[in-house]
């Protein structure tokens, strides 16, 4: 079997458990980080430390970027581009701002560089043992130029089709839904420190609800602008009306925010909708 040389741009936690796997796959792998000192931590695996860019990408067939944020991205690839192959793939795992990459894969494409966007769902742990998901944008052939090794990094790999823009407004909903889950179950947590319940057990308790049931049913209806209720907008504030009360003066992260909303749509007439009606300025009803 012939193994790839391949090349990281970024070794920050997700960054080096990628190259780290890489290089136990048996790949030839080599690295660049601004903090030197991280890619010298993946010696122990084989992976070669780069001084810049350009001398990381040198010879080699795929580069994977995994960087802060779109500025960093556009300096770091400038910096790599005298060290490219004619043939050298870009796969930017950067969560980025989706006008900005498809402006970025624009320019490259029309410069003959190939680029593809793939974001991914996954922790460092998950990285090292090709777990988590991961979606690519771009291109379809050039996808499909790489779709067996991007198989090899992740347990779900999800193509979403040629228009470069769409995994990194993908990976936006889905890490909206991953932080908004966190400062709700920040709230859940000082609920159950207000009522003296142990934390564990009240996050456990939450195992009784079927979220993937109602992203699939209620998430859809929203999505219609079908706010047909099942749990009336009023009531529902009322309920964060008990919470508020039970809860005090401890700081909360999330619900005061749905109060405040529900209450402008409650004086706008809304009150007997259902409380998914919260998201009535982003659809267009049925």
């Amino acid at each position: 079997m012939i193994m790839a040389t391949i090349a990281f741009l970024g070794t920050g936690l997700l960054g080096s458990a990628f190259a780290e796997a890489a290089a136990k796959r048996g790949d030839t792998v080599t690295a660049w980080n601004r903090s030197i000192d991280k890619v010298q931590a993946l010696a122990q695996f084989g992976v070669k430390a780069a001084a810049t860019p350009a001398d990381a990408v040198r010879g080699a067939s795929r580069v994977h970027i995994v960087l802060k944020d779109d500025a960093i991205v556009e300096e770091v690839i400038s910096a790599a581009r005298s060290g490219l192959s004619p043939d050298a793939i870009l796969i930017d795992h950067t969560t980025t701002l989706p006008t900005l990459t498809a402006e970025r894969a624009k320019r490259l494409h029309a410069a003959g560089i190939k680029y593809l966007h793939c974001p991914v769902f996954m922790g460092p742990a998950a990285a090292r043992n090709a777990q988590g998901s991961m979606m690519a944008a771009g291109p379809k052939a050039l996808f499909e130029s790489v779709q067996a090794d991007l198989a090899k990094m992740t347990s779900r790999l999800e193509y979403l089709g040629e228009r470069s823009d769409l995994a990194a407004a993908n990976k936006l909903f889905g890490n909206a839904m991953i932080i908004g889950l966190s400062a709700v179950m920040a709230d859940v947590l000082t609920l159950a420190q207000a009522s003296d319940v142990n934390g564990e057990d009240a996050i456990k308790l939450l195992s009784l609800l079927d979220l993937n049931s109602m992203v699939a049913v209620r998430g859809v209806n929203m999505a219609k602008g079908n706010f047909t209720p099942s749990f009336e907008l009023a009531m529902a504030r009322k309920d964060v009306r008990l919470m508020l009360e039970t809860t005090g003066d401890r700081p909360m992260a999330a619900l005061p925010a749905v109060a405040a909303r529900m209450d402008q749509l409650i004086a706008a007439g809304h009150g007997a909708e259902d409380a998914s009606v919260v998201g009535i300025d982003a659809v267009s009803r049925g």
